[in-house]
């Protein structure tokens, strides 16, 4: 039998120790604001409980267990307890007090030339709902990015939540297989099948349904520690369909390989379509599906922030100024520092490239051979 964790009838607490309880309570009640449920005995007091800010509490005099951390969490840490943000109770508890909606921090991005091979054998982690996860950035450009290489062994049911994630900006991207996704406000649950991909504006709830046998996506996401949070209240798929909205800004993006038109690439020798992810985050990032073009790949540079591509099919070589040449094949990935001149030769003819770019606008330099 799961047992409820709103069930009326069944209680949890968390025992704390102290020496002299008469000393706790003014502290727990007037300072952190909590009340009082219970004390015993009457004559001479070894027992209280208290509750409050989602919290029961059982300090009980010589209990064995160390004094331990409370961390409360309130959107106006200024007006609690007198804008203290820590303090110890009379029992050794230390009290931390935090935002509960702290802001996003961007990290500065700290700008390197990253190559990134499946042959190198990285490891796979298993990571939420049970998804292997490989990392693809490996130093994350100081915080700034992390983007990985996820797949679904076995196909079937998604062991997962409605949730979501505070964040800057975050691309799923389908590269095998097929997935099965619901979102906040857009309708019935999608399928995102091999060259699609989804943008995920932040804090859209969704749920990852049902996945074909060995599916794999890449993920971006922006900055590379963020928060997933689990939502228990709402329900997918949402009564009301509303395209439009926006989160932060930003809008839910489903494009779809299908429909692609192909027109050239900013780079020569090479032809690219367009997700409109750039027009949907308003410049946050762009993204596009780059394949071989004609006439002869050039050198180059830019002036982007981040400038992220994964080799989807086929391979290529990536020169750099000043560096040896590295054939790529499917499954690598690398990152391109701001300034640095690089050429994509001698590409095969079924090359297929996926390059995330934030801010999704800039301005791209052409070298001579």
């Amino acid at each position: 039998m799961t047992s409820n964790p709103s069930d009326p009838k069944t209680q949890a607490e968390i025992r704390l120790p102290t020496q002299e309880l008469r000393n706790d309570i003014p502290f727990y009640t007037k300072v952190l604001g909590m009340r009082m449920d219970m004390i015993y005995p009457a004559d001479d007091p070894r027992v209280a409980v208290f509750s409050g800010h989602g919290l029961r509490l059982r300090i009980e005099k010589d209990a064995p267990e160390a004094a331990g951390t409370l961390r409360i969490l309130t959107s106006d840490p200024d007006a609690f307890a007198d804008g203290q943000r820590a303090l110890t109770a009379p029992n050794g508890t230390r009290i931390e007090i935090e935002d509960l909606n702290p802001p996003l921090v961007m990290p500065d991005t700290v700008h390197s030339f990253v190559v990134r091979r499946l042959k190198d054998q990285a490891p796979w982690i298993i990571g939420r709902a049970g998804m292997h996860y490989r990392d693809l950035v490996p130093d994350r450009l100081g915080g700034s990015i992390i983007a990985s290489h996820i797949r679904i062994p076995d196909g079937g049911p998604v062991p997962d939540m409605v949730h979501f994630h505070k964040v800057g900006f975050q691309l799923i991207f389908c590269i095998h297989g097929w997935v099965d996704v619901v979102y906040e406000d857009q309708g019935e649950k999608m399928r995102l099948t091999a060259g699609d991909c989804f943008i995920q504006p932040p804090e859209i709830r969704h749920r990852v349904l049902e996945a074909s046998d060995n599916v794999q996506v890449i993920e971006i996401g922006v900055p590379a520690e963020h928060v997933t949070e689990i939502d228990h209240l709402m329900d997918l798929p949402t009564p009301h369909y509303r395209p439009d909205r926006e989160w932060q800004g930003q809008r839910f993006v489903y494009n779809q390989a299908k429909d692609a038109e192909w027109v050239p690439f900013r780079l020569p020798g090479y032809v690219c379509r367009d997700t409109t992810i750039a027009q949907n985050t308003k410049g946050v990032a762009g993204v596009q599906v780059v394949r071989r073009g004609e006439g002869n790949p050039q050198w180059a540079s830019h002036d982007t922030d981040i400038h992220f591509t994964f080799v989807m099919n086929g391979e290529v070589t990536l020169e750099g100024e000043g560096r040896d040449p590295y054939r790529l094949e499917q499954g690598d990935a690398f990152v391109i520092p701001p300034a640095m001149r690089t050429r994509l030769s001698d590409p095969s003819h079924d090359v297929e490239l996926l390059e995330v770019t934030l801010p999704g606008t800039f301005n791209t330099t052409l070298g001579q051979d």
